[in-house]
């Protein structure tokens, strides 16, 4: 049951991320814009794995 917890905390991580990330990309300087659109990015992939092991447990097992 521990397991389903740290799913959600993907799902809750790329949320943070993708909210903080969106504006930051769009308001920071040249340079720092860059981070913050990773930080979107990663946000994205954290949330899809999140989402998806949460509904679908042993997705990445082959069972």
């Amino acid at each position: 049951m521990t397991i389903g917890y740290l799913y959600i905390t993907l799902v809750i991580a790329g949320l943070a991320g993708m909210i903080w990330g969106f504006p930051a990309a769009h308001r920071l300087k040249k340079p720092f814009d860059i981070g913050a659109a990773l930080v979107v990015l990663c946000g994205v992939v954290s949330f899809a794995f999140g989402v998806l092991l949460t509904f679908i447990p042993g997705f990445f097992q082959g069972r």
